[in-house]
Order: C-alpha cells, then structure tokens, then sequence
C-alpha cells in the first residue's frame, strides 16, 4: 500500500463535483492583477476550479461563485475572455 499515489481531487465551482484535479481548470487570482485560467495548475494566488465546459462557466457566472472565492467582484470582460478560452478547448476535445 505504500507505493500508492493519492490523486488530488478538487470541487469543480460550476457542478460542485469532485474531480480529479487534473481533470480540471484552474482559475487564478494573484495578489495584484486580474483573473485568469491556469493551465499549468502553477500560478502563484488564489485558485478555483472548472470543470473544462461551458456549461460549468455559466452556472459558476450565474451564481457568482467567482466573486465568493475571491472575495471580489470580477468584470465581465473576464468571463468573456474565460468563455473564449473554454470554447477553444471544447472544441478541440
């Protein structure tokens, strides 16, 4: 048993399902600056996580679930841009 990794898992904000964290994407909030997705899963901040959906997006945007996790308000503009990101991926899947 002791050569056995344990798979991180994490909370998706959109569905509330626990994934695996790879299976995820990460949003990141740096001390200074704007939010952005974390491909890597490295940037230093507060992170969130998304399954790689649109429909995940929305239901977080709906409910503001950012804006709980970060404490904060988060602008449109960002969304959209998130939304861009996520739509490239799901096509490419």
């Amino acid at each position: 048993m002791a050569g056995v990794k344990k798979i991180p898992m994490r909370m998706c904000i959109g569905c509330n399902t626990m994934k695996p964290k790879k299976e995820l994407i990460r949003v990141v909030k740096p001390k200074e600056g704007d939010i952005t997705l974390d491909f890597t899963g490295k940037l230093a901040g507060r992170g969130a996580y998304l399954c790689r959906s649109i429909e995940c997006l929305e239901k977080a945007t709906k409910s503001h679930r950012l804006e709980k996790s970060f404490s904060c308000r988060v602008a449109p503009e960002v969304y959209e841009v998130m939304r861009n990101a996520l739509s490239e991926i799901d096509g490419n899947s």
